[in-house]
């Protein structure tokens, strides 16, 4: 008989946790008749968090994708009207990405999704226990140790 892997028991659930949130927020947003996929979510969330547009090249890193990747979701969320394409006024050369009116209020529709499905994948949980898992997930999101007390 083995000897049980408690960190790879512990990176199993992990995995297990992280597939059934990604289950449960792609149900929430098709029900939200957005028509935006999990990835093109991700990109406008990660546009709305720029100060100025950012380059396409940027995007792809922040995503750590391809670039090609960034150019085949805005073509989807252009297509649909949530971010348009504009030239940087310093290089013409220079494409900048940007969120339209429709890409903001899908972003609010979004969230409430994503708000909805952590409702969901919370409620079994106290207070207190959500409280011990942010502070959890933070120090493994970090990689640091917490400070002592």
């Amino acid at each position: 008989m083995t000897t049980p892997d408690p960190d790879g028991l512990l990176a199993e659930q992990l995995l297990r946790l992280t597939r059934r949130v990604h289950r449960i927020q792609k149900r929430h947003l098709e029900h939200s008749d957005l028509g935006i996929t999990p990835a093109q979510s991700r990109l406008l969330r990660t546009l709305a968090h720029w100060g100025s547009p950012p380059r396409m090249a940027d995007l792809a890193e922040r995503l750590e994708v391809v670039p090609r990747a960034v150019t085949t979701l805005v073509d989807g969320l252009e297509a649909s009207g949530k971010v348009r394409r504009v030239p940087d006024p310093a290089n013409r050369r220079v494409i900048r990405i940007e969120l339209t009116d429709d890409g903001r209020g899908a972003l609010r529709e979004l969230r409430e999704a994503r708000r909805s499905a952590a409702e969901e994948i919370l409620a079994p949980l106290t207070g207190e226990q959500r409280e011990a898992l942010g502070g959890l997930l933070n120090t493994l999101i970090d990689g640091t140790p917490p400070g002592p007390c």
